[in-house]
């Protein structure tokens, strides 16, 4: 006999990990760019500068949150800094492919749906959500427990 326990699986390891570490590349990249870009060229392409500032705190907070979800409220902020993400990737994606004069002057690290990252932008996160959807706190368990031999009393 068996029974479904309420134990949830340890969240930073394996492919937790390694989820853990690609935000936190694409956080000091998308970092990165957006700094330079608006240090240096704010006034020719304001939109898609704030727009790659945006995704960079987007992939900080997400790397944190995953780092960190184990407790209930950042397991929520990973949830609703990933659905951030895959919306902005989705609307940004579309944006720059249909309404290219927005981004005539500098792509953001949304635009193309992450060509410029290899389109680690747009995968990573189905990734995320489907892990956070596969490791998510009292998810039950499968607890196998000892085979009970039954014996008669007479």
């Amino acid at each position: 006999m068996s029974t479904l326990g309420t134990s949830a699986p340890a969240r930073m390891t394996g492919i937790g990990r390694v989820l853990v570490v690609v935000y936190a590349i694409m956080a000091l990249a998308a970092t990165g760019r957006s700094a330079v870009q608006i240090l240096e060229d704010w006034d020719n392409a304001p939109l898609a500068y704030a727009l790659s500032a945006a995704a960079a705190l987007v992939y900080i907070l997400a790397t944190v949150a995953l780092v960190r979800s184990d407790a209930r409220g950042w397991y929520t902020v990973a949830w609703i800094a990933i659905s951030f993400e895959l919306v902005g990737v989705l609307v940004v994606g579309t944006l720059s492919l249909t309404h290219p004069e927005l981004f005539s002057h500098d792509a953001t690290v949304w635009s193309g749906y992450g060509y410029g990252y290899f389109w680690v932008p747009l995968v990573l996160p189905f990734v995320g959500i489907w892990w956070l959807v596969t490791h998510r706190g009292g998810a039950p368990v499968y607890e196998p427990h000892e085979a009970v031999e039954e014996r008669s009393s007479w």
